[in-house]
């Protein structure tokens, strides 16, 4: 994922070995921010090697029929917050196929520290345990450069705000409501479709399928909920 700054997440891959259960595939995919300040998501976790993994790692369990996961909920850090709560994550998830969550070993929300402020991402997708990151407690998020039209349009679709405030200062605001559409109905389920994914080897096509889970299986459900609500005058 992607911690910071909207669709420009990118894949990364890790040197770490893998094994051959699809639950010990290991992190194909970061989705990081493009260089945007505060916001720039650089190549850090691109860089960890063997012996530096960019997380916690969680050994996958030997089961590969169930449906049943772990939530590790780590402290947000000083000034961040989680965005979505386990019992939420849990509700999202059920929406989907049991079968797309056999692959699924944890969910983990990670602390912000000081190291990984400088790649900071909204997720990651890393062997059978998907990362979601917190983001700042104010809900707003600061940038160096107008936003890119993909990163606009992107946020824009689940309820972001970009404000100007100069040529080299923009905020990107969010209501509690938008972050956290944006993370069940968007980042969760990207980073799922990354895990899912055991076809595409090159990063190009790894993420282009995974942008295609999530709006399949994330942004058009979520849509289609909030117009059945509306109708029923909910």
């Amino acid at each position: 994922m992607t911690r910071r700054s909207p669709a420009n997440r990118k894949q990364r891959n890790s040197q770490i070995p893998t094994g051959p259960s699809s639950r010990n595939r290991l992190p194909k995919s970061t989705r990081t921010a493009s260089k945007l300040g505060k916001r720039a998501r650089g190549t850090g976790l691109n860089n960890h090697s063997v012996y530096e993994p960019p997380e916690d790692w969680h050994a996958p369990l030997d089961v590969e029929d169930s449906s049943d996961y772990q939530i590790v909920v780590q402290d947000a850090g000083p000034g961040y917050s989680h965005v979505v709560t386990e019992k939420q994550i849990r509700k999202r998830l059920r929406q989907l196929p049991q079968s797309m969550l056999y692959p699924l070993h944890t969910i983990q929300l990670s602390r912000m520290t000081r190291k990984k402020r400088s790649f900071p991402c909204y997720g990651m997708q890393w062997g059978a345990t998907l990362y979601l990151y917190p983001i700042e407690s104010s809900l707003i998020e600061y940038f160096n450069r107008p936003p890119r039209p993909a990163e606009y349009n992107e946020t824009r679709q689940f309820g972001g705000r970009w404000v100007q405030h100069s040529s080299s200062l923009w905020t990107l605001v969010w209501t509690e409501a938008s972050i956290r559409n944006f993370y069940l109905n968007n980042i969760l389920i990207h980073e799922l479709g990354h895990l899912l994914d055991d076809r595409n080897t090159s990063y190009r096509d790894r993420e282009r399928y995974a942008e295609w889970f999530a709006i399949e299986h994330g942004l058009r459900p979520s849509k289609r909920s909030r117009r059945t609500r509306r109708r029923s005058g909910r």
